[in-house]
């Protein structure tokens, strides 16, 4: 095999190996298709080489050929004469770019397997693929191939949740290790034939012994070892130390909430759940008794999670903001309220909190708001935490003989009312029995669904319930355990309004918070709370209120007289304006399980507790894993000294005994010679140690020379008391602040790793040996043409 082969199918491993580690980030037969398309390449490349190609040309030929595979795969409808990419190819590849970047942004890991993002994936492993081949193979600097390797592997590293299992760094880093060992064996075949049969452990055997082989080897080892071990070894880090995705990281004081787009609702179950209850906002103005700050609504639920559907660019926030969706009325006379909302650093999110329907905000350039949701978000990747700003918005308190009214029409997206084809069929049997009596009427069947949610289900609130929202947590929060949290309550609610054929759709936010001096407001990150937004038309997306009284203790105003409105609905929607009701009470009463809720009382102030509790207790922990981390090579040196003074006497014993004087003189940087007898050894102890210390030395160094030599027997040697008084001689005679460093990082120590490096490195040409004689048996004719 040439070199430039063997070179070439390493680089194709690599990237092969390489891609594993999107597995987590993508599903679908992406990576089946990427190895296709790299080998295809491969091919390519080799049979150019081959052909005396010139080597400037190749990779253009390879670039070709990618275009024209990924174009045949993916993009068959745009060639033209069904086989030549053209500029329809190039516009419809640039937009399943686009639809890929706006779901990748918006969705969390795992994807869908979605033709876009599919294309999306190949076409970065095979680009990838093509550029370490020709880095390797055309430039020769394989090396170099290994920053793609770890762009590669770091993307998804730093986007999934939770981070990548720590073994998938392993087949990239073999990748690479292969691809080093190919480049490193053509080098060294430039010089000429291979020399076999000079291995220290069987100069029989076919095994390579060269500087070069052990020395990536090592390298090799330790690397994929570190790489495995490191991670269980060491403390996970937080979330927000490396940043969060999308929710950026902000500057703040470490303690706080993350709101990301990629999965808005995972992240409010986690800062319910396990964030620290400390203040995420202050505003001023609204209604007396609080409102309720809304950060964006999720709209597509594929059966598994509830997301953010796929949007265009938002707009511009030059002035007022359009229209809530839906609403008929005259908006002029409508009751608008202002608020003056300071957010806190600590608190990481792309959107604003904001009252819906916002009507305006002072938040502009880089801000951007969407059409259909009214939820304003940064353009840029910039957080909402440490901003100021001041808005309007409208306060509509729709009446339920309006909701009452409203006649069912047209669908205001097409994402509100889609229902997952894996739907628990006694989901939608639920919805229809317990909304007879309400004669098809959506107000009447929504109230009836809030109602049983909150009273008659039996439903108790926690916030130990499971934080998944999937089609089977969601069937036994139904029928099962009946015990969740907002997100539970919200998700539920709104799948069953759609199966009633009502548009809804589930809000992330915060609830009102508690009332402070001065009319102000404080809103914590344990009021993060979800709830569904249900459409009728001519009013737009009402909110309603599933969550138990244990977690909130009123309902919108709105559904307060549900059932006793008798008159039938008019024919078409009304136009009549909507006027401001009585204030809706949204108040948060003290809860009466505290143990279920995040917390305990969400009226307590979070500067109370001790010292402890408030961060004292978490400095302890990171001061004694440092103390501990930095006691492990003194701890390491103790029980190895403890281990030889407690073998008994003979051979062993002594050279155990022997070796502990030689480490003790390494720790305090004594000139110890390895290449020195136990005779000359001796009498340099003899000038090291004191006076009376010098008679055991001399007979401990001449113990070792009659175990090593003389043929002593086992049961007549024990030097156990002369090593005790050397060892103690030469730790008294040296300055404290060296005795301190001998205790804390004894350079012994290192010896130790660099003798396991060596027994790792020594296992490794095992592996070799037994792989030539596979090789060997398997094909027995070499072996005959050596001997010739």
């Amino acid at each position: 095999m040439t070199g430039h082969v063997r070179i070439s199918l390493a680089a194709w491993g690599a990237t092969v190996l390489g891609s594993l580690v999107l597995t987590p980030v993508f599903s679908g037969p992406f990576l089946f298709i990427s190895a296709f398309l790299c080998g295809a390449i491969t091919g390519v490349g080799i049979l150019l080489q081959n052909l005396r190609t010139p080597r400037f040309l190749i990779p253009f030929v390879q670039l070709a050929v990618l275009v024209e595979l990924i174009s045949f795969f993916f993009l068959r409808d745009t060639l033209k004469f069904g086989l030549v990419p053209w500029r329809e190819t190039a516009l419809e590849f640039n937009q399943q770019m686009v639809n890929a970047m706006d779901s990748i942004n918006r969705f969390s890991a795992p994807l869908p397997p979605d033709s876009h993002l599919t294309l999306f994936a190949v076409s970065v492993i095979a680009a990838t693929g093509l550029l370490i081949h020709v880095i390797a193979v055309q430039i020769s600097q394989a090396a170099w191939a290994g920053l793609l390797l770890l762009i590669m592997y770091t993307v998804p590293a730093a986007t999934v949740h939770g981070g990548l299992p720590a073994l998938l760094f392993i087949p990239p880093a073999i990748g690479y290790i292969v691809l080093l060992s190919a480049e490193g064996r053509t080098r060294l075949s430039r010089w000429g034939r291979r020399i076999s049969g000079v291995s220290h452990l069987d100069a029989a055997e076919p095994v390579e012994a060269s500087a070069l082989g052990q020395a990536g080897r090592r390298i090799g080892l330790s690397v994929v070892a570190l790489a495995a071990l490191l991670p269980a070894l060491l403390p996970a880090l937080p979330e927000g130390v490396l940043g969060n995705g999308l929710a950026g990281s902000g500057v703040g004081d470490g303690a706080g909430a993350s709101i990301s787009a990629t999965d808005p609702m995972l992240d409010m179950g986690k800062n319910l759940k396990r964030g620290d209850n400390v203040t995420a906002l202050t505003y001023t103005g609204g209604p007396d008794k609080g409102v309720y700050l809304r950060l964006t609504a999720l709209d597509l639920f594929d059966g598994n999670t509830w997301r953010i559907s796929p949007r265009q660019d938002g707009r511009k926030i030059t002035g007022d903001l359009t229209p809530p969706p839906g609403f008929t009325g005259d908006l002029g006379k409508v009751q608008t309220t202002k608020m003056q909302i300071d957010v806190s650093r600590s608190f990481r999110s792309q959107f604003a909190p904001v009252p819906y329907p916002l009507h305006s905000i002072s938040l502009k350039n880089r801000w951007r708001y969407d059409v259909s949701a009214l939820d304003v978000v940064s353009s840029n990747g910039q957080v909402v935490g440490g901003q100021k700003y001041s808005l309007t918005a409208y306060d509509l308190q729709p009446t339920p003989q309006q909701l009452f009214d409203s006649v069912p029409g047209g669908e205001p997206d097409q994402y509100t009312s889609q229902i997952p084809r894996s739907i628990d069929k006694r989901i939608t049997a639920l919805a229809n029995a317990l909304t007879k009596d309400a004669k098809g009427n959506h107000f009447e069947q929504a109230a009836m669904l809030q109602k049983w949610f909150r009273n008659d289900g039996g439903f108790t609130y926690s916030t130990d319930a499971s934080p998944q929202s999937g089609m089977r947590a969601l069937s036994a929060f139904l029928f099962d355990n009946k015990t969740g949290y907002c997100e539970q309550f919200a998700t539920g609610m709104a799948l069953m309004a759609r199966t009633l054929n009502i548009p809804s759709r589930v809000a992330i936010g915060f609830l009102p918070g508690q009332a402070g001096k001065n009319g102000e407001h404080i809103v914590r990150m344990h009021d993060m709370h979800a709830w569904p937004e249900l459409y009728f038309q001519g009013v737009g997306w009402v909110r309603f209120e599933p969550t138990p009284s244990a977690r909130v203790a009123s309902t919108p105003t709105w559904t307060d007289s549900a059932g006793t409105v008798t008159e039938a609905p008019t024919t078409a929607p009304t136009t009549a304006p909507t006027t401001p009701g009585a204030a809706e009470s949204p108040d948060i009463s003290k809860p009466q399980n505290p143990r279920d809720l995040p917390g305990g009382d969400s009226g307590a102030v979070i500067d109370t507790g001790n010292w402890f509790t408030n961060g004292g207790g978490k400095a302890i922990g990171v001061t004694a894993g440092v103390i501990l981390l930095l006691c492990i090579p003194w701890l390491i040196r103790a029980l190895i000294r403890r281990k030889r003074f407690a073998r008994a006497p003979g051979r062993a014993g002594v050279e155990g005994l022997w070796a502990e004087i030689r480490d003790t003189a390494r720790d305090l940087g004594l000139d110890w010679s390895d290449t020195a007898t136990p005779r000359q050894l001796g009498e340099w102890l003899l000038s090291k140690v004191p006076e009376d210390a010098q008679s055991q030395a001399l007979r401990l160094a001449r113990g070792v020379e009659a175990v090593r030599y003389a043929g002593l027997s086992d049961l007549q040697v024990d030097l156990r008391a002369e090593a005790a008084t050397v060892r103690k001689a030469l730790w008294n005679q040296t300055k404290l602040t060296r005795r301190w460093r001998a205790r804390l990082l004894p350079p012994s120590w290192r010896w130790y790793l660099n003798r396991g490096s060596t027994e790792a490195s020594d296992l490794l040409d095992e592996f070799d040996l037994a792989l030539a004689r596979l090789r060997s048996f398997v094909l027995p004719h070499r072996s005959g043409r050596h001997a010739n």
